[in-house]
């Protein structure tokens, strides 16, 4: 039985996407999975990124892609009132629900999930998480210093491992990015042999022809 941890930030459509598809997409593969969350803007800070809301096509494009996958896949998916948003209250919320090294359930994920991506509500409006918090009843203070810690620990680990995007699946120590890459993730639980060759390995080794630099047109 393989160990898939689940790399997400409850900002991402395409993490919710994923969380809601992951039993029926990995149907009839022997795995568990942890459910890991870290801040998204802190994994684009470090690679140097923009989120695709900071660049208006790809803004509108998300979209309009995601209300695709949700019809497609029939997910109910309602965009808050107001994203992005902060999401550290809710990431927070779920580390405690868990106790000190442990990951949130999969019950109080969706349960935060559900929070933002259904019902069309401000995700950080203050009666609806003081709500949300009672009804998941954390072990810890979400506010206290060990939580924020655990936070910032997980989106370092996550850094450490070469996550770079969410939703991001890590098995064996490889990573599987995206909502698309679950053909791919489920080939590798069933034991396809191409995942042992050169396919997988190659692309690591490539040379880079050209590296992008920063410039300034005079």
């Amino acid at each position: 039985m393989k160990h898939i941890t689940f790399w997400f930030d409850v900002i991402s459509p395409y993490a919710y996407l994923a969380f809601e598809r992951l039993t029926g997409a990995l149907e009839g593969s022997s795995y568990v999975v942890s459910y890991r969350p870290l801040l998204f803007a802190a994994l684009l800070g470090h690679w140097g990124q923009k989120g695709p809301a900071e660049i208006e096509p790809k803004r509108a494009w998300t979209s309009r892609h995601v209300a695709w996958l949700a019809h497609q896949h029939r997910v109910a998916l309602q965009a808050p009132a107001q994203h992005p948003f902060n999401p550290l209250a809710l990431l927070r919320l779920l580390i405690a629900c868990a106790p000190a090294g442990s990951a949130p359930s999969r019950e109080v994920c969706q349960q935060v999930f559900l929070h933002v991506w259904q019902g069309g509500g401000d995700a950080n409006d203050a009666p609806r998480l003081a709500a949300l918090q009672r009804r998941l009843s954390p072990l810890r203070d979400p506010n206290s210093s060990e939580v924020k810690q655990a936070l910032r620990e997980a989106t370092d680990a996550a850094v450490a491992r070469g996550v770079f995007g969410v939703p991001t699946f890590e098995v064996d120590g490889r990573l599987f990015w995206g909502v698309d890459s679950f053909p791919m993730l489920a080939a590798y639980l069933n034991g396809d042999a191409w995942f042992e060759g050169p396919g997988w390995q190659a692309p690591a080794t490539a040379i880079a022809g050209v590296v992008r630099t920063e410039s300034r047109r005079t």
